[in-house]
């Protein structure tokens, strides 16, 4: 295990494609982690958002190190504590459990409320919701408790992927650092455009529901290709940006023709 922490060659070019494999690796993984911190952090006053987005990238960046630097102890998780026995539908066999599996399973539980949960809260009249009072819940201590939450979740998730592909503790912390790096600069714009747009948020949370699942599911042995996953919130997400544009075309023509809404005009006489 030592070997783990020798200072690798950086003139073999070997190092430089298994780095920059990883990096982009750690970055697809860390979509979903972005899309939770930038909705979380959305209900925070625009002064304080951008100060939970880095904090909280920044500890999942340090959790993630610790991690690395605690490999054998990562490793040691995989071992099984207690077996499930078969539970029909569920499972084809009695299942052997781990400590890995426990934090998956809780943190797919967890995605799964939380964004379920914010679902419902954007679908709330807002009459309603401003009559109701602002919750305690979005005070910058309690997004953040639940940034960190995520973020164990999701840490564990890569640092795990990552020692399958990658041997070296340095190349990994070097491709955290990168890719923490690069998440932070673009939390930003995604924080903006997903504010912006309310149907994306739908389609945000929507995501991450699935990602709960398949979370669950994993904790449980029963795989599923992420790619797929990603390949299909490509997909919609395309579909909901021509979605966009078009609505923004038909309102440009209704504003150029005068027939926008009564609001509009009525705005307009003001």
């Amino acid at each position: 295990m030592t070997a783990l922490y020798v200072m690798p060659n950086f003139a073999d070019p070997a190092v430089w494609i298994s780095l920059v494999t990883l990096c982009f690796l750690e970055i697809v993984l860390g979509i979903d982690n972005i899309i939770f911190i930038s909705i979380v952090a959305g209900k925070l006053p625009e002064s304080m958002q951008r100060k939970a987005r880095n904090i909280g990238l920044l500890l999942a960046m340090v959790f993630r190190v610790l991690l690395l630097l605690s490999i054998n102890w990562i490793i040691s998780l995989k071992e099984p504590v207690f077996t499930i026995p078969d539970l029909g539908a569920l499972t084809d066999a009695p299942t052997a459990l781990s400590w890995k599996d426990l934090i998956l399973i809780a943190g797919g539980i967890f995605l799964i409320v939380k964004s379920t949960l914010e679902i419902h809260h954007k679908l709330v009249d807002k009459e309603e919701a401003e009559k109701k009072g602002p919750k305690a819940g979005n005070s910058l201590p309690a997004v953040l408790g639940q940034i960190i939450l995520v973020d164990m979740v999701f840490s564990f998730d890569s640092i795990l992927t990552a020692v399958g592909l990658v041997e070296n503790v340095i190349i990994m912390i070097i491709a955290v650092i990168i890719s923490i790096a690069v998440m932070m600069l673009f939390a930003g714009p995604v924080t903006r455009v997903i504010n912006k747009q309310p149907t994306l948020q739908m389609l945000a949370l929507s995501f991450l529901v699935v990602i709960g699942v398949v979370l669950v599911a994993g904790g449980f042995h029963q795989e599923v290709a992420k790619s797929i996953i990603y390949s299909c919130l490509a997909f919609s997400l395309g579909v909901e940006m021509l979605n966009i544009k078009l609505r923004g075309r038909q309102k440009n023509i209704k504003l150029n023709t005068g027939t926008a809404p009564v609001e509009d005009n009525k705005e307009g006489v003001k």
